[in-house]
């Protein structure tokens, strides 16, 4: 029978996983992407190992959403937002979390929780992404092809420049200064679009 428990982060329950985080990001210094994406994806290939409470798992599928964002070819993020995405992921670089990733199930609840931050502070950038994988696979099974083979296609580039100007306006319209060139996230309840994650966490 399904248990429903809720909980509230108060201003210094953020400011304590906020602290961190900035703390994991100034540890990474200049840390290369790839090894920042290594590191998250290792967390995601060590959590699928784990019967986790869907709670956990569901925020480790938004973190398999922000690691497909910086390696899809087909999205092609510039600098300066793949720059930003990456300052979300260093987090996961760092191996001093806050609870060890090596005590079983709790050890992923200080990742989740990071996580939702990073979802909350990438919203725009996540709902742009989930759309342009929707219509890259839309797209690609009328045209009768794998969306797994488009890569970069030519057709894909008004869609996916039209999405991304779209994120760097509501950003901007939200924080009052831009980062990206041109300058409630996931719906239920449905199947996603494919994208090139490091794996599918469900």
């Amino acid at each position: 029978m399904p248990l429903a428990i809720s909980f509230e982060l108060s201003d210094r329950d953020l400011e304590h996983f906020n602290a961190a985080i900035k703390a994991a990001r100034d540890s990474a210094g200049n840390k290369p992407a790839e090894e920042i994406i290594a590191a998250a994806g290792k967390l995601l290939e060590e959590a699928n190992k784990v019967d986790l409470p869907d709670f956990i798992a569901a925020r480790l599928d938004h973190l398999d959403a922000l690691i497909a964002m910086v390696r899809d070819e087909g999205w092609s993020l510039g600098d300066a937002d793949r720059q930003h995405v990456l300052s979300a992921l260093v987090y996961f670089a760092d191996p001093a979390d806050i609870i060890p990733d090596s005590i079983p199930v709790l050890g992923y609840f200080d990742d989740a929780i990071a996580i939702e931050l990073c979802v909350k502070e990438l919203k725009h950038e996540l709902e742009a992404y989930e759309e342009f994988c929707e219509y890259r696979e839309n797209e690609a099974r009328r045209r009768g092809v794998s969306p797994s083979s488009v890569g970069s296609a030519e057709w894909l580039a008004d869609r996916r420049q039209e999405l991304q100007d779209r994120m760097h306006r509501r950003t901007n319209r939200e924080t009052g200064s831009g980062y990206g060139d041109a300058s409630g996230y996931k719906r239920s309840g449905y199947a996603p679009a494919w994208r090139p994650g490091l794996l599918r966490v469900r």
